[in-house]
């Protein structure tokens, strides 16, 4: 039996779970969650970096109190990241993806680079959260001016835990940056956005070491766990794309299968062995991401639970108490489909006031206003499944491989609710679980690396399968869910 840290780090959430793998068995035990979100400053959103790490420090004590790690995996959201000084100093707090400091930026960026150049050397989508146009967007700043080193959010935490530095694949796959074919930095591509390539760390893969934890730090987390201070504890690269980590946790046997990683966003798309550059694929906002093992994450990213849950952060602060497992019951007894929104519209990507802006995209399109929360939160519902059947539709005849079964992975297989409106629109079998895939692939990839776990994607999925509990779902009538995507899209 083997126990490995895993950092696992969401948009709203973190979490730093302890993982223990052995013959047969695969168990988490969660040794400290967290909130995260947002922080206004002067009209820029950050990321709390700083807290962010104290809560990882104070889970790796909690987990290193109960068990005795053998390693340390970190994965986060993507895009995001620090820059480092010519001393290895934070220049400031991470900006957040959701702020506006790249609107308009995008088109400035393919004034000099076609969007179609780009997505043949990328395979990313164009979306403007990108760090290629965040960085854009930063580059007459003093902080750019003075950075010497970029570190996407898992590569910063892992160089504050060990004082080494590098880019973990998956999560580099997102910025925009990284030729996909050749899996390396598109240094080209920079000098034409005018990013200096010099600022980009060497690349590492899932598996790979990347480094010990430093003495302060180790003994910080294992002085008091009676292990003694000279036990070295490595940081393992995992997937450090937590959609990476969590397709890696995917528990389906064979390939027709696609997944929807479902969180503040969902992730929905299928595995392949080799990305798909058409040009139709491009103009589907469809995106190709490095996965563990050489594979290819093919997928739409399609706003998620965020619609949900800004809309309880907004009513929580309004003093309107929320009971969201009542909410839930109470909204699946609503009338389906009754109202649905574009759940990609741009209206909802910032934070604010969510439940007028979807009853104003109700009203714009001519539908009935939800007049209740139970109606507003089934119209975010419904509205979401529809989204998760164009992407699963698209996803098929973009990429030629046959799905037969959707697999529901992260926080949304908990929604019991979610989970049979996106059987019922997709027409398929919905297999729902784990909701800790990503903490549990990014478990499985140290594991193997310190050749205690399965071998290959497989039987890592072949083990979560024995050992998690997973909830089928089959699909019901498909006609209503059909005529409101004509209705929705034409």
């Amino acid at each position: 039996m083997t126990t490995v840290a895993a950092v696992d780090l969401g948009a709203s959430g973190g979490r730093v779970m302890a993982g223990v793998v052995g013959p047969g068995e695969l168990v988490l035990h969660e040794a400290h969650r967290f909130g995260n979100g947002p922080v206004a400053a002067l009209g820029t959103l950050h990321w709390d970096i700083l807290r962010i790490y104290a809560d990882i420090l104070a889970g790796l004590r909690a987990a290193a109190a109960e068990f005795e790690p053998a390693s340390v995996g970190i994965d986060s959201w993507g895009v995001d990241y620090g820059l480092l000084d010519s001393a290895g100093a934070l220049l400031g707090n991470p900006v957040h993806y959701r702020d506006a400091r790249t609107t308009g930026v995008a088109e400035r960026v393919h004034a000099s680079v076609s969007r179609r150049e780009m997505y043949q050397v990328t395979g990313t989508a164009q979306l403007p959260l990108n760090t290629i146009y965040q960085l854009v967007a930063a580059r007459d700043t003093p902080q750019f001016a003075a950075a010497r080193t970029l570190l996407l959010i898992p590569d910063l935490i892992g160089y504050w835990l060990t004082g080494e530095v590098g880019a973990e694949l998956t999560n580099a796959s997102t910025t925009g940056l990284l030729d996909g074919r050749a899996q390396a930095w598109a240094t080209a591509l920079m000098t034409s956005a005018s990013i200096p390539p010099g600022i980009f760390p060497a690349l590492r893969r899932p598996g790979s070491t990347v480094g010990e934890l430093r003495g302060d730090v180790r003994d910080d987390i294992l002085g008091g766990a009676g292990a003694g201070p000279a036990r070295p504890l490595p940081v393992i690269a995992v997937g450090s794309h937590d959609t990476a980590s969590a397709v890696a946790g995917v528990p389906a046997e064979g390939t027709s299968f696609a997944y929807i990683s479902c969180g503040t966003w969902s992730l929905a798309g299928v595995e392949l062995g080799g990305p798909v550059l058409t040009e139709a694929s491009r103009e589907a906002g469809f995106t190709n991401e490095a996965g563990v093992d050489g594979t290819v994450r093919f997928l739409r990213n399609v706003m998620g639970l965020w619609l949900l849950q800004e809309s309880v952060r907004v009513w929580a602060a309004r003093g309107q108490a929320v009971d969201l497992a009542a909410l839930l019951t109470e909204a699946a007894a609503q009338p389906r489909l009754r109202a649905v929104v574009d759940t990609g519209d741009a209206a909802f990507l910032p934070p604010g006031d969510m439940p007028a802006r979807i009853t104003d995209a109700c009203r714009r399109t001519g539908q009935p206003v939800p007049g209740t929360r139970a109606g507003l939160v089934r119209c975010i519902l419904d509205s979401l499944a529809l989204a998760h059947r164009r992407a699963i539709l698209a996803v098929q005849e973009l990429s030629g491989q046959h799905v037969d079964t959707v697999h529901i992975v992260g926080g949304g297989a908990r929604n019991t609710l979610l989970c049979q409106l996106t059987a019922d629109a997709c027409g398929l079998p919905v297999v729902a679980g784990p909701a800790e895939a990503a903490a549990l692939g990014n478990v499985l990839v140290q594991a193997r690396a310190l050749h205690r776990g399965p071998g290959d994607l497989p039987g890592m999925r072949a083990l979560i399968r024995t050992t998690q509990p997973l909830c089928r779902y089959e699909p019901g009538d498909p006609a209503p869910w059909q005529a409101a995507a004509r209705r929705l899209h034409g």
